[in-house]
């Protein structure tokens, strides 16, 4: 059946924490969904979905354990009674700004415990929380606050040196729909509001004030990597989104007694879903602003740190630390690397030396949780994949006609499960291409079965794929070899602009400190192992390469780079 984006969302008359006085949940009907009430039903009946909403748990919590800690950043921490607090304060200084129900509010922090406080605020007002990355600039903050016809903008008024307020005072006069912007901390910028005088200021939010959100209304949105382009808007309900925290708690035993640390960035996926896994299973978090592998390793050894979401870069940095085994790390239980294909050298070495189980991930913004690798799995044998499907999440592999692939070939992924986004937000076209007439969204990674198990293995995305003189090949393959060599730190191919050839090779390389590589000894450790047509025909050193905050490389920022440095190159002489 062709897929249907309908006006949907279910109405109900009381819920777990509303008052004989409540009106219906309130809903958001200006949001276009594929949410249907064939799909709702089979979520409901499968228990995929639980009819619950954020505060539900922060309430529950903060009557069970009002005294334990729930964040803890750089400067503070919080109870678990303190949160419930902070939410039901930061709603009601909100609420007296004119924030309400049906208006995005765009967020932009480090990992601070400001960003909790906030996000789950917005709920009890009907809002939709609207979450960014810390390193996003100016373009990337206009188009989105524009795109999302965000109301208000709340922030860190500086990050890693940069001025986050004056970068919106300036954004403003051309969002005239940015009717409100608020600041947490110190700013000399004129026309904003104080978070913490606004905290301070506001008794929390009454009972009778407080706006009940439908389990299946939009409530959050948030924006692809922009990896291929402009970033597109993904919109999610609590019942999307709680899926996705619970079968990770779920698979991976994450009960009350877990320390989370976390650095991936809490304004993207995976770092906001290891919030809602501390909340939900009553553990405790904490909040790395920035990650650093030295100061990493201190806090997994005074926190007793025990559980970890991580893209392989970070895990390739602490294996660098020249005395990385005088830290105490016997507390990690779980080691989980995602949001970019960790090379098996990189597992292996973490496996021989490190503590604690490590486990490959598979998901995104679009699907939460959708495959990983499990305690019980023999490491040879699933090193490299990323594992096979997890609770109510499906998968197939497809070809461009929306067809099963024959067992062993390449196929682009296609998921369908209790956690995939309700669909694009006023983006009809992204709609229709990355949804199949049966509703299974592409995913855009390409993977082939390596066992009958079902374990999967990444294979490249569509779009990173090289066409060098009509031959294609995916540049992980040559990747995977090239962090064997021992002066690689980082490396990634991108096709370059060829006339005769469409693409040629470009090898572009972090090395490890003092290092030396030539690409002649670069071809010679490739030689033989594959196709000639695949080879590096051109070596660009960088200090770092541009990552996006969960791993995976902006490739065509890295291949726009490259070109500008040919150019200066043949201008200059």
């Amino acid at each position: 059946m062709a897929v249907c984006y309908a006006r949907y969302a279910k109405k109900m008359t009381d819920s777990k924490h509303s008052t004989s006085a409540q009106p219906a949940l309130y809903t958001t009907p200006q949001y276009q969904t594929r949410l249907t009430p064939a799909l709702r039903e089979r979520y409901i009946a499968s228990k995929g979905w639980h009819d619950v909403t954020f505060y539900d748990f922060i309430v529950q919590r903060a009557a069970e354990h009002p005294e334990r800690v729930v964040f803890s950043d750089e400067t503070r921490s919080l109870t678990y009674g303190q949160l419930k607090e902070q939410v039901e304060r930061c709603a009601a200084f909100f609420k007296s700004i004119g924030i309400g129900a049906g208006d995005v509010v765009t967020l932009q922090f480090p990992n601070r415990v400001e960003f909790p406080i906030v996000f789950f605020s917005l709920e009890l007002l009907g809002a939709i929380a609207n979450k960014i990355s810390p390193d996003f600039r100016r373009r990337e903050v206009e188009y989105i606050l524009r795109f999302s016809k965000s109301k208000a903008f709340v922030c860190a008024s500086n990050f890693k040196g940069f001025d986050y307020a004056a970068m919106i005072d300036d954004l403003r006069p051309s969002l005239p729909g940015l009717t409100t912007v608020i600041v947490s901390g110190p700013t000399s910028v004129a026309n904003v509001h104080s978070l913490e005088q606004g905290l301070a200021a506001s008794a929390p939010l009454s009972a009778t004030d407080r706006v009940h959100m439908s389990p299946d209304a939009v409530m959050r949105m948030a924006f692809t990597s922009g990896t291929t382009g402009d970033p597109k808007g993904v919109m999610h309900s609590f019942n999307s989104t709680l899926y996705a925290a619970e079968v990770l708690n779920t698979e991976m035993h994450v009960t009350a007694a877990e320390v989370l640390l976390i650095w991936l960035p809490v304004g993207l996926n995976w770092g906001y879903l290891s919030l809602l896994q501390t909340v939900m299973s009553g553990a405790r978090a904490v909040l790395m602003e920035r990650f650093e592998a030295k100061r990493a390793l201190a806090l997994i050894e005074q926190q007793r740190a025990s559980f970890i979401p991580t893209a392989p870069a970070s895990l390739l940095a602490i294996m660098n630390v020249p005395d990385f085994k005088k830290y105490d790390c016997s507390s990690l239980r779980v080691v989980i690397t995602g949001g970019a294909s960790a090379a098996i050298e990189t597992i292996r070495d973490y496996q021989t030396h490190m503590k604690g189980h490590l486990l490959e991930l598979y998901g995104m913004l679009e699907t939460g949780f959708h495959t990983f690798t499990r305690f019980e799995d023999d490491p040879e044998k699933v090193n490299g994949t990323i594992g096979r499907i997890v609770g109510q999440m499906e998968l197939r592999l497809i070809d461009e006609a929306g067809n099963d692939v024959p067992y062993g070939a390449e196929g682009e992924i296609a998921a369908f499960g209790p956690s995939v986004h309700l669909g694009y937000f006023d983006n009809p076209t992204a709609n229709k291409e990355l949804f199949t007439e049966d509703d299974w969204f592409r995913t855009g990674d390409l993977g082939k079965y390596v066992d009958q198990v079902g374990n999967v293995m990444i294979v490249g995305r569509r779009k990173e794929m090289i066409n060098r003189g009509g031959k294609k090949y995916f540049p992980r393959e040559i990747e995977e070899f090239l962090y064997a060599l021992p002066a690689v730190l980082h490396a990634a191919i991108v096709g370059v602009n060829d006339q005769r050839l469409g693409e040629k090779n470009c090898l572009c390389i972090v090395l490890k400190p003092g290092a030396q590589l030539t690409l002649v000894e670069v071809i010679a450790s490739l030689k033989g192992q594959v196709a000639d047509y695949k080879l590096p025909e051109m070596l660009e050193f960088y200090d770092e390469l541009p990552f996006t905050p969960t791993g995976k490389i902006r490739r065509h920022v890295l291949t726009a780079d490259v070109l500008a440095r040919i150019q200066a190159r043949s201008l200059s002489r």
